[in-house]
């Protein structure tokens, strides 16, 4: 499949990412709000409540609501994630190569805040700043690191199980023909 650049992907998933969030907040305000108010009104020959239908509803369509910016999120995430990996000046390549790569970068990110943060602390209320920063700074490039290290070996295993299939998929085409 082909991907579309970018800035094109970001200015479609952008706007849909934020109405499904403001989508969700409204309803969640609504299941909030309105099922204690329609609390004393029944629904003629069902034995359920109004607002416990109204409460369901409300948060079946959350849901949904969340579900699609989840989709868009992942999108986002994806394209945030290979422009940081860029910047850090991380090879373009899908292997296990640049996944064991990753795994060397967040060893070097962890034992640079380690180094630093005793060194960091002796400058006193500034220090505690400096440290703070710098370990969110650290654990932010490793959560980017891991996040790219998980889409190169989710990639790696959906392509070997591709392989599978059709190896599979050919024997039994094979077996077709041969009967």
């Amino acid at each position: 499949m082909k991907r579309k650049p970018s800035g094109e992907e970001i200015r479609r998933r952008i706007p849909r990412l934020t109405m499904s969030l403001i989508m969700a907040i409204i309803f969640w305000i609504i299941g909030i709000i309105v099922p204690p108010m329609v609390s004393e009104v029944g629904l003629p020959g069902l034995n359920v409540d109004a607002d416990f239908l109204l409460a369901s509803v409300t948060m079946l369509i959350t849901a949904i609501f969340l579900i699609r910016a989840l989709a868009d999120a992942l999108t986002l995430a994806d394209i945030i994630t290979d422009i940081i990996v860029k910047r850090l000046g991380i090879k373009e390549e899908r292997s296990s190569r640049r996944a064991a790569r990753d795994l060397l970068y967040i060893i070097i990110v962890i034992l640079i805040v380690t180094a630093l943060s005793p060194v960091l602390g002796t400058l006193g209320d500034l220090g505690e700043l400096l440290t703070t920063i710098t370990t969110l700074i650290g654990l932010g490039l490793i959560i980017i690191l891991v996040y790219d290290m998980g889409r190169i070996l989710y990639r790696i295993i959906e392509q070997r199980a591709e392989s599978v299939a059709d190896r599979l998929v050919r024997m039994a085409e094979k077996d077709q023909q041969s009967e």
